[in-house]
Order: structure tokens, then sequence, then C-alpha cells
């Protein structure tokens, strides 16, 4: 069993800073530092209770690098946006792990490999985008769990197998903003 608090949150977010080509003068190299509580570091947004991160908002911040696996231990973590940056490698399976997701954001990144298929299991997501990547697998089939799914963008990527039949399921779903993009 892992025991996580709020120095988990913060080693998962310096892990995230260490991944990062970050040039010196970068808000990030300056702002993330221990001389700063992490829950006011810029991008990241605390809960008031238990002042564990419950967002992590990094778009358009114009780096390169890979989401390290240790993002995985951000166990409160509700949304996460790393759109319109330079991201690159494969998307860590530890993300799995945060089954409290219901806003996911990765696109116009360089991310590639597959999307791991037990994406299903995030039972609480309700938004995700993978839109201009290099996934370049298939669209693993359980995501069709994911019945509170409202928005699905996998555009502009390298689809390489059919979609999957049980997406087609998805037209007897009671949500009435369903969208998806393929």
């Amino acid at each position: 069993m892992r025991i996580t608090n709020s120095s988990t949150d913060e080693s998962a977010l310096l892990a995230l800073k260490a991944s990062l080509n970050l040039k010196v003068d970068h808000v990030l190299s300056i702002n993330w530092s221990s001389s700063v509580s992490f829950c006011n570091w810029i991008g990241v947004t605390c809960g008031i209770h238990h002042r564990r991160v419950r967002v992590l908002n990094l778009s358009d911040m114009g780096f390169s690098g890979t989401i390290p696996p240790q993002l995985g231990n951000l166990s409160f973590l509700v949304d996460l946006d790393l759109h319109n940056n330079g991201f690159h490698g494969q998307l860590p399976w530890d993300l799995l792990r945060l089954h409290r997701f219901k806003r996911v954001n990765l696109s116009y990144n360089g991310l590639s490999g597959e999307i791991p298929n037990g994406i299903g299991r995030l039972s609480m997501l309700q938004h995700l985008s993978f839109r201009n990547n290099n996934f370049s697998v298939s669209i693993p089939p359980s995501i069709s769990n994911l019945s509170v799914l409202q928005t699905l963008d996998w555009n502009v990527n390298l689809i390489t197998r059919s979609i999957p039949p049980e997406i087609g399921d998805w037209s007897t779903s009671p949500l009435e903003d369903f969208t998806y993009c393929i």
C-alpha cells in the first residue's frame, strides 16, 4: 500500500520540473523552489482542506521534456492540463492510478506510443484530449467504459488500427453533449 501526503505531491512536482528542459530564467525555474510552498507555485492549485494538488495547469508554458511517472503520485489530482508545450515520449502508465481525474488535456505536444488500455478505469473522467500528438497505435477498447465522458478528442494523431467497435455503443449514451473527434 502506498502512503501519500503533501511531501509526495511536492516530490512529484519536482520530478516534473527536473524532466523539463528549462532555461535558467524560465518562470518555473524561479518560482518552483523550496522557498515557496508548492501550493503557491505557478500552475498548481491545491485543495483547501488537505493542501494536496488538485489542478496542474502548465499549458502554453513553452517548454519541452517528458512526463515523469511520479505524476502518478498526485493522488488528489482532478485536472491535468499540459497542452501546447513540447512534451514528448510515452505517456506514463502511472497516471492510471489517478482515479479522481475529471479532465486531462495533453493536446498539441509530441507524445507518442500507446495509450494504456487501463484508461477505462478512470471512471470519473469527463474530458480527454490527446489532439495533435504522435500516438500511433490504437484506441484502447476500454475507453468505452468511461461512462461520464463528455469529450474525447483524439484528432490529428497517427492512429493505425481501426476504431474499436465498443466506441459505437456511445450512440446510446444518455449524455446529450457528448462529442468526440477521432
